[in-house]
């Protein structure tokens, strides 16, 4: 039986998510990204097509590393205006059944009391479609505009979001027992004090005392989505995730070293390896014809911002490109920013040495993940290749145009999918996390360390 292919619609709520200067296109929309109207005719389609769900990327600050100031950002919408990605959650499941929603929240600037709360008010009112792709921000724009004197360092940061981990799943897992709720109308008890617990937490970066104001809803914990590329990033993700974004390979070998390398750590922390469900970033060209997808894949070209892009990549790694020769090659130079993008242009790559300009040129394509050109057949033929070969579970398609690309994606690419039998026909169930790992698990595993906790006294927690 061939492997079943998993699938995301990668967007955010903003002009030109992750391809700058595609705003231009003739037949983009995300100049409607503050209408309500266009996210949930966005989740009807990727509903339509069977996705998985629709992953909300999001940063909180402005993209200013680049001359040392936003201004290129700016002018080319390289992710700004950039509004919340949560709002627009609830509108979307009313018009869906079946879509789960993915939303980013940092776990550096967002306190973990109130996440917890606003994840299970979501998983309630979807009925069980949320998952939370955890971050820890790469941007130092987004430290200092929310109180920092500066950005706390890279791996600080992920060991401050270790501690996060424990203190949300403790509120999510084991604050209140299954059965705390009564609604008992003839006794007037509707929730049993003795089965809802404070969680008493007191470690080095959180103080969190208090028991979860919520019940537990559908999934309890949402979907725990991460895209770590690091050494600290892939640490934590095969700790802590169930499923991971990737961008970091270019080709089907270090498609396979990655995810061979996540699945080891996986089963080293205790997991089984297949739990973490493994979702490259793709961007999907399809033509009726392969000569009709090359002219459609050089159109997209000819309007991305390369100045945009070196803002946007600029952003990503910390480093100030500007001040560099395009023809040079890009060094893998250590800061706080986001490690995985700069490793991708250097020592993650085997096969080939980026000069700045083929970085840039590459990444303003739906920053930096994998183009596929071709016709149906072979856009086909790619993903079950990176699926068999490269034992990739599932893809991202990101968007170069909206909606075009899932538009093209859907009408041409998911019919060959089906037909080969990749890909669902039907959803097999109504909560995420069963679409994505089977019917009859709602919950997280029981060798999850959300679970873990529950050996812990009840005092303790």
């Amino acid at each position: 039986m061939k492997k079943q292919i998993r699938l995301n619609g990668f967007t955010m709520n903003t002009v030109a998510p992750h391809s700058p200067g595609l705003w231009r296109h003739e037949a983009d929309q995300g100049v409607r990204h503050g209408d309500l109207d266009y996210w949930v005719d966005l989740a009807k389609l990727l509903e339509a097509g069977k996705f998985d769900g629709m992953f909300l990327a999001d940063v909180l600050g402005i993209y200013d590393v680049y001359k040392d100031g936003p201004d290129t950002s700016i002018e080319n919408a390289v992710q700004v205006p950039l509004h919340n990605p949560m709002l627009q959650i609830s509108a979307m499941a009313a018009a869906t059944e079946h879509l789960g929603f993915a939303a980013t929240c940092s776990a550096t600037y967002a306190e973990p009391y109130k996440l917890a709360r606003d994840f299970s008010t979501l998983d309630h009112l979807t009925k069980g479609r949320v998952a939370w792709n955890i971050v820890t921000s790469y941007l130092k724009s987004e430290a200092v505009n929310l109180g920092l004197a500066n950005q706390i360092e890279h791996d600080r940061r992920y060991e401050r979001a270790d501690e996060y981990m424990d203190v949300v799943y403790k509120l999510w897992e084991h604050s209140w027992e299954e059965d705390a709720v009564k609604a008992d109308v003839e006794t007037g008890v509707y929730a049993d004090p003795k089965k809802v617990h404070p969680i008493s937490h007191e470690g080095e970066f959180f103080s969190v005392p208090g028991m979860h104001v919520v019940e537990p809803s559908p999934q309890r914990t949402p979907v725990l989505f991460q895209a770590g590329a690091s050494e600290k990033g892939r640490a934590f993700a095969a700790k802590h995730a169930e499923a991971l974004f990737t961008t970091i390979a270019s080709n089907l070998e270090e498609l396979k070293s990655f995810t061979s390398d996540i699945r080891r750590r996986a089963s080293e922390a205790g997991r089984n390896p297949e739990d973490i469900k493994i979702f490259p970033g793709i961007v999907p060209v399809v033509g009726r014809t392969e000569a009709e997808a090359q002219e459609k894949y050089e159109t997209l070209l000819s309007h991305v911002s390369y100045e945009g892009t070196l803002s946007m990549l600029s952003g990503h790694t910390g480093i100030d490109f500007s001040g560099y020769d395009p023809d040079q090659y890009v060094e893998n130079i250590r800061t706080d920013a986001s490690h995985g993008f700069l490793q991708k242009y250097t020592v993650a790559s085997t096969s080939r040495r980026w000069t700045v300009r083929e970085a840039v040129l590459h990444h303003g394509l739906g920053i930096g993940a994998t183009k596929v050109v071709g016709t149906p057949e072979q856009v086909a033929d790619a993903l079950e290749s990176m699926a068999n070969e490269g034992d990739a579970d599932g893809f991202n398609i990101i968007q170069a145009h909206s909606p075009g690309t899932f538009e093209d994606f859907i009408e041409l690419v998911v019919p060959v999918l089906q037909e080969r039998g990749s890909f669902r026909k039907e959803y097999e169930a109504s909560t995420l996390r069963e679409n994505l790992f089977g019917k009859g698990s709602p919950r997280i595993p029981e060798n999850h360390p959300a679970k873990r906790l529950a050996s812990l006294s009840r005092s303790s927690i």
